[in-house]
């Protein structure tokens, strides 16, 4: 099965993905590849490296979002699609919503061209189940500074950019069943337990 989780930054995807990666392992003795976007090969590491460099400025909108999509048609071609061919599960931490919902409603590339750049990239590979964790921005900044981290390029991107991605994602679970939306505010045990029913309810 392919997971993805999604939502603006600090919403606490990382943690649920290693949660989740940690009851298939441990409770279902499952076979896991946990990645992240952009990245996740030697190829996509590098891409990444150019995304998130605060000190580059003058990055298009254009350039920007082929660069996610170089980055996502490595990882599908190289890690995704053989591991699950193999039988693995797999894990995301983001994927090709991540470019609907900050370039397309965030940085505001129509849809139409998002959709399309998307598919070529994935190249069918769509997840089974997307979680978003929602979160408003007011308690994302607060788990920020509380985190005490350097922001990247894309994080000091401004408010009304990530109020656009916020309702853009909001905008996007209400579009497929394979969309769970969840509040991001809750305790991480009670997520935690979200997601796994969830799984356990489609799987």
């Amino acid at each position: 099965m392919f997971i993805t989780f999604e939502g603006i930054d600090h919403c606490g995807k990382s943690t649920q993905v290693k949660l989740l990666e940690n009851y298939f392992i441990n409770e279902k003795g499952l076979d896991v590849i946990n990645i992240r976007e952009p990245g996740g090969t030697g190829i996509s590491e590098k891409i990444r490296t150019i995304l998130l460099d605060k000190k580059i400025s003058d990055m298009k909108i254009e350039t920007e979002i082929l660069l996610f999509s170089a980055s996502r048609a490595q990882l599908v071609r190289e890690v995704i699609k053989p591991g699950l061919e193999q039988g693995k599960v797999v894990i995301s931490d983001r994927f090709h919503d991540s470019t609907t919902a900050y370039q397309g409603y965030g940085r505001g590339i129509p849809l139409e061209y998002i959709n399309t750049i998307n598919s070529f990239a994935i190249a069918g590979c769509v997840p089974d189940i997307t979680f978003i964790i929602d979160i408003d921005l007011e308690t994302a900044e607060e788990r920020k500074k509380s985190k005490n981290s350097v922001p990247d390029r894309m994080e000091i991107a401004g408010r009304e950019f990530f109020e656009r991605v916020r309702n853009g994602y909001r905008e996007i679970a209400r579009t497929h069943k394979r969309f769970v939306l969840i509040d991001g505010k809750d305790e991480i045990g009670i997520i935690k337990n979200r997601i796994i029913e969830e799984v356990k309810k489609r799987f």
